[in-house]
């Protein structure tokens, strides 16, 4: 028979391998940390929806808009970041983004906002809440005005009160809401008895509760709880005039655009309220000698101060380093926990202990290690600086310890071998190859820790509060003042009041003083690199 030729079947193709994210279905099923991961991103994202839903009816009633829109961007952005397959990458990157600019870069634009504006203690409202108070600190009893008698009511920490009017009619408000019609306390406020009056004395004796919408018609004030006249202001404001009127004087305040009140004679109303006033208060701290002069000096001693500190603190912490790391040095480990435990303490703690033992009357340090001397380390100008700068050391020298114990103990051996063989001695192996190679591993941290000492506020603050002060100025800065307590007692006041717009103004001058000397030493430390 002839042979009969039989064709093969047809090979299968490859079966095509699925490629993406996997399908739900019957063939697939959700494991249980599946579910719960989903669970999770869920529930989180519905947090932050039903956040952000709150956020936008607050800004929408304050009229922001520009805030509201900026809102909702940033959250439709989170939704379609975690709610898309595909973008991994920006999910990891997105909560990092997220905290570097609610606590870096919008502390940054919110701290150069208020550097170009007027806010501080006589000025940090709006014009309204300047205007109602203008009025209430001017009122006077009319003395004509009738008795009314009066319930006193509390909600949470507000207060108002329920009048009897001579009429016969009944009124409730408060602070912030006039007089109106009503027969008794609107719900959920809490009448107060005799000895509740007597326990919120200082509260109940604020009340203020306008008469009227019209701030001109005075408030009621109650002496006792139980009683209440009328009060009106010395000042009348006319509101389409924009202007105070005092009303026995016949002096007119009118808006010096400034964010106050002024007469002709300069006299100004307190309080203000805050507006920008663009570069007055960078100008005014270069030109009033008040701050100019004790700001250079402060400035310069700043520089010095966290170069100093830096220098001791690396070069006591690389001296043990290298003592400690000595191969045939017994106890070395019992040696660096010793070391280290300056690194421990609080600095606050540390700052208030070494006051005490630098005291000039009966302090450790003099008492007994220079027999009773009266040395004043913490009263003269230079030894107070000079405390400052040891005592800094004393908390810092730890942590260069333990960079350069690190760094030493990563240097190659067959270099420093090759070296020796060459004859090259201690001094010249330290010099050449180890420091050189240390430098490569440690700069950047030190650049770190001149920033860091740049604004070191709490040694200052707790061990010197930045005395002894100047003599030729009237502001509460001392000869051991950085930059950061300068600006401190700026804001919060010693004496002088609070100024938050030119504090935010010098806070700008540091941020950009510390940002460009970092540029520049990471800039040249790149020539280390070639060292690799």
């Amino acid at each position: 028979m002839a042979d009969v030729k039989t064709e093969a079947p047809p090979a299968k193709p490859p079966r095509r391998q699925r490629t993406g994210a996997p399908e739900f279905g019957p063939q697939r099923k959700l494991t249980s940390g599946g579910i719960l991961a989903l669970v999770i991103k869920v529930v989180l994202l519905g947090m932050i929806d039903a956040l952000a839903v709150f956020g936008l009816y607050v800004l929408i009633g304050k009229g922001d808009w520009v805030a509201a829109i900026l809102l909702v961007a940033v959250v439709a952005l989170i939704n379609y970041i975690y709610l898309k397959p595909g973008v991994l990458p920006a999910k990891y990157l997105t909560p990092g983004l997220f905290f570097l600019a609610i606590f870096q870069v919008f502390v940054i634009l919110y701290t150069g906002y208020i550097s170009f504006t007027n806010y501080g203690d006589a000025h940090n409202s709006t014009k309204e809440d300047a205007v109602a108070q203008i009025v209430r600190t001017s009122q006077e009893r009319v003395p004509d005005s009738p008795t009314y008698a009066v319930e006193i009511y509390r909600q949470a920490d507000q207060y108002g009160m329920l009048v009897a009017e001579p009429g016969g009619g009944t009124a409730f408000g408060t602070n912030d809401q006039p007089l109106e019609d009503a027969t008794s306390a609107p719900d959920g406020w809490e009448r107060l008895n005799l000895n509740q009056v007597l326990r919120f004395q200082d509260e109940v004796l604020a009340l203020n509760v306008p008469v009227s919408d019209d701030i001109n018609d005075g408030t009621l004030r109650t002496p006792d709880g139980s009683t209440a006249f009328v009060f009106t202001s010395t000042l009348e404001y006319d509101e389409a005039a924009d202007t105070f009127t005092n009303t026995e004087t016949g002096v007119v305040y009118a808006d010096d655009g400034e964010g106050n009140f002024r007469a002709e004679d300069g006299q100004a109303l307190t309080p203000g309220w805050r507006v920008v006033i663009g570069w007055d208060n960078y100008a005014f701290a270069f030109t009033n000698e008040q701050i100019r002069d004790p700001l250079i000096r402060v400035t310069i001693w700043t520089f010095a101060f966290a170069f100093f500190s830096t220098l001791l603190c690396f070069a006591l912490g690389l001296f043990l380093a290298i003592v400690f790391n000595h191969p045939t040095l017994r106890g070395k480990k019992i040696y660096r926990i010793l070391v280290i435990l300056p690194y421990a303490f609080p600095t606050y703690l540390t700052g208030l202990v070494w006051a005490g033992m630098l005291n000039e009357e009966f302090g450790f340090i003099n008492e007994v290690l220079f027999g009773g001397a009266d040395i004043p380390w913490l009263s003269d100008p230079w030894l107070a600086r000079l405390s400052v700068l040891l005592v800094n050391m004393w908390l810092g020298y730890a942590y260069m310890f333990l960079v350069c114990t690190g760094a030493l103990q990563s240097l190659p051996d067959d270099v420093i071998e090759a070296a020796k063989m060459d004859g090259a001695g201690a001094w010249r192996i330290f010099r050449s190859i180890k420091l050189p190679l240390l430098f490569v591993a440690v700069v950047p941290l030190l650049i770190a820790t001149f920033a860091f000492n740049f604004n070191n506020f709490a040694v200052i603050f707790m061990l010197t509060g930045g005395n002894p002060r100047f003599p030729d100025t009237t502001l509460p800065i001392g000869a051991t003042d950085i930059m950061i307590t300068m600006v401190y007692k700026i804001a919060f006041g010693s004496g002088g009041g609070r100024d938050y717009g030119l504090a935010s103004a010098l806070s700008i001058l540091i941020f950009i003083i510390v940002a460009i000397i970092a540029a520049i030493s990471f800039r040249q430390t790149k020539s280390l690199e070639d060292l690799h």
